[in-house]
Protein backbone atom coordinates (compact mmCIF):
# COMPACT_ATOMS: atom_id res chain seq x y z
CA UNK A 1 0.00 0.00 0.00
CA UNK A 2 2.96 2.46 0.82
CA UNK A 3 4.65 1.88 -2.45
CA UNK A 4 1.14 2.22 -4.68
CA UNK A 5 0.90 5.79 -2.18
CA UNK A 6 4.40 6.51 -3.35
CA UNK A 7 3.25 6.04 -6.81
CA UNK A 8 0.50 7.86 -7.26
CA UNK A 9 2.47 11.23 -5.46
CA UNK A 10 5.25 10.80 -7.85
CA UNK A 11 2.72 10.57 -10.69
CA UNK A 12 0.72 13.85 -8.84
CA UNK A 13 4.04 15.92 -8.82
CA UNK A 14 4.80 15.05 -12.13
CA UNK A 15 1.62 16.23 -13.97
CA UNK A 16 1.43 19.09 -11.47
CA UNK A 17 3.74 21.46 -13.82
CA UNK A 18 1.58 20.32 -17.09
CA UNK A 19 -1.79 21.56 -15.38
CA UNK A 20 -0.29 24.78 -14.00
CA UNK A 21 0.48 25.90 -18.12
CA UNK A 22 -1.99 27.91 -19.45
CA UNK A 23 -2.53 28.69 -23.07
CA UNK A 24 -3.95 31.98 -23.78
CA UNK A 25 -5.79 32.06 -27.58
CA UNK A 26 -5.67 35.48 -29.46
CA UNK A 27 -6.77 36.04 -32.70
CA UNK A 28 -6.05 39.44 -34.68
CA UNK A 29 -6.99 40.41 -38.03
CA UNK A 30 -6.04 42.60 -40.58
CA UNK A 31 -7.42 43.91 -43.91
CA UNK A 32 -7.25 45.57 -47.04
CA UNK A 33 -7.44 48.83 -46.18
CA UNK A 34 -3.88 48.23 -44.07
CA UNK A 35 -5.43 48.02 -40.68
CA UNK A 36 -5.25 45.41 -37.78
CA UNK A 37 -9.32 44.77 -36.36
CA UNK A 38 -7.76 45.36 -32.75
CA UNK A 39 -4.99 47.94 -31.19
CA UNK A 40 -4.61 46.70 -28.25
CA UNK A 41 -4.03 42.47 -26.77
CA UNK A 42 -3.88 42.13 -23.00
CA UNK A 43 -2.32 38.84 -21.78
CA UNK A 44 -3.94 37.59 -18.56
CA UNK A 45 -0.67 37.30 -15.53
CA UNK A 46 -1.36 33.52 -15.50
CA UNK A 47 -0.54 32.94 -19.54
CA UNK A 48 2.22 30.87 -20.02
CA UNK A 49 1.58 30.47 -23.95
CA UNK A 50 0.16 32.15 -26.22
CA UNK A 51 -1.73 30.99 -29.35
CA UNK A 52 -1.80 34.15 -31.42
CA UNK A 53 -3.83 33.59 -34.75
CA UNK A 54 -3.52 36.02 -37.26
CA UNK A 55 -6.42 36.24 -40.37
CA UNK A 56 -6.13 38.15 -43.24
CA UNK A 57 -9.83 39.46 -44.23
CA UNK A 58 -8.97 40.93 -47.73
CA UNK A 59 -8.89 39.83 -50.91
CA UNK A 60 -5.39 40.88 -52.10
CA UNK A 61 -2.44 38.27 -52.39
CA UNK A 62 0.60 38.38 -50.09
CA UNK A 63 3.05 39.86 -52.43
CA UNK A 64 0.51 43.12 -53.19
CA UNK A 65 -1.18 43.38 -49.28
CA UNK A 66 0.30 41.05 -47.35
CA UNK A 67 0.00 41.45 -43.91
CA UNK A 68 2.32 39.74 -40.58
CA UNK A 69 2.12 40.29 -37.19
CA UNK A 70 5.29 41.37 -35.34
CA UNK A 71 6.10 41.81 -31.64
CA UNK A 72 8.90 43.56 -30.02
CA UNK A 73 9.67 45.97 -27.43
CA UNK A 74 8.15 49.54 -27.88
CA UNK A 75 11.76 50.77 -27.61
CA UNK A 76 13.54 48.65 -30.70
CA UNK A 77 9.87 48.56 -32.47
CA UNK A 78 10.93 51.59 -35.31
CA UNK A 79 14.44 50.21 -35.71
CA UNK A 80 13.07 46.88 -36.37
CA UNK A 81 10.58 48.27 -38.52
CA UNK A 82 12.52 50.12 -40.33
CA UNK A 83 15.23 47.60 -40.98
CA UNK A 84 12.63 45.14 -42.27
CA UNK A 85 12.50 47.02 -45.92
CA UNK A 86 15.88 46.00 -46.89
CA UNK A 87 14.93 42.56 -46.36
CA UNK A 88 11.88 40.41 -48.74
CA UNK A 89 8.68 38.64 -48.11
CA UNK A 90 10.52 35.26 -47.70
CA UNK A 91 12.21 37.07 -44.99
CA UNK A 92 8.72 38.06 -43.67
CA UNK A 93 10.68 41.79 -44.11
CA UNK A 94 12.84 41.53 -41.17
CA UNK A 95 16.10 41.28 -40.44
CA UNK A 96 17.21 38.02 -40.41
CA UNK A 97 18.20 36.45 -36.66
CA UNK A 98 17.19 39.98 -35.31
CA UNK A 99 17.43 39.38 -31.18
CA UNK A 100 14.76 42.33 -31.29
CA UNK A 101 12.09 40.74 -32.36
CA UNK A 102 10.46 38.51 -29.95
CA UNK A 103 8.09 36.65 -32.11
CA UNK A 104 6.38 37.16 -35.69
CA UNK A 105 4.14 34.79 -37.96
CA UNK A 106 5.15 34.88 -41.93
CA UNK A 107 3.24 37.36 -44.18
CA UNK A 108 0.05 36.08 -45.61
CA UNK A 109 -2.62 36.87 -48.29
CA UNK A 110 -6.10 37.74 -48.63
CA UNK A 111 -8.21 34.89 -46.85
CA UNK A 112 -5.44 33.05 -45.63
CA UNK A 113 -4.51 32.71 -42.09
CA UNK A 114 -1.66 31.37 -39.79
CA UNK A 115 -1.10 30.53 -35.98
CA UNK A 116 2.23 30.95 -33.80
CA UNK A 117 2.34 29.43 -30.34
CA UNK A 118 5.41 31.40 -27.88
CA UNK A 119 5.83 30.96 -24.45
CA UNK A 120 5.15 34.20 -22.17
CA UNK A 121 8.63 33.34 -20.57
CA UNK A 122 10.00 35.55 -23.68
CA UNK A 123 8.16 38.76 -21.74
CA UNK A 124 8.27 40.76 -18.87
CA UNK A 125 5.43 41.18 -16.63
CA UNK A 126 4.14 45.00 -17.33
CA UNK A 127 6.98 45.18 -20.29
CA UNK A 128 6.53 47.70 -22.88
CA UNK A 129 5.26 45.84 -26.21
CA UNK A 130 4.63 47.07 -29.74
CA UNK A 131 2.60 44.39 -32.66
CA UNK A 132 3.30 45.55 -36.18
CA UNK A 133 2.84 44.38 -39.75
CA UNK A 134 6.49 44.72 -41.19
CA UNK A 135 4.73 45.08 -44.63
CA UNK A 136 6.98 47.81 -46.40
CA UNK A 137 4.87 50.83 -45.08
CA UNK A 138 2.41 49.23 -43.35
CA UNK A 139 3.99 49.45 -39.78
CA UNK A 140 2.88 53.26 -39.89
CA UNK A 141 -0.68 52.66 -39.79
CA UNK A 142 -0.35 48.44 -38.60
CA UNK A 143 0.58 48.62 -34.84
CA UNK A 144 -0.59 48.21 -31.42
CA UNK A 145 0.53 47.30 -27.95
CA UNK A 146 0.62 44.30 -26.31
CA UNK A 147 0.63 44.19 -22.42
CA UNK A 148 0.80 40.87 -20.21
CA UNK A 149 0.48 40.34 -16.63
Amino acid sequence: MKLLSVCLTACLLAAAPAAWARTCAVTIAGNDQMKFDQSTITLAPDCTEVSLTLKHTGKLAANVMGHNWVLSKTADFQAVANAGIRATIADSYLPKNDARVIVHTKVIGGGDSTTIKFPTSKLSKGGAYTFFCSFPGHWAMMKGTLSFG
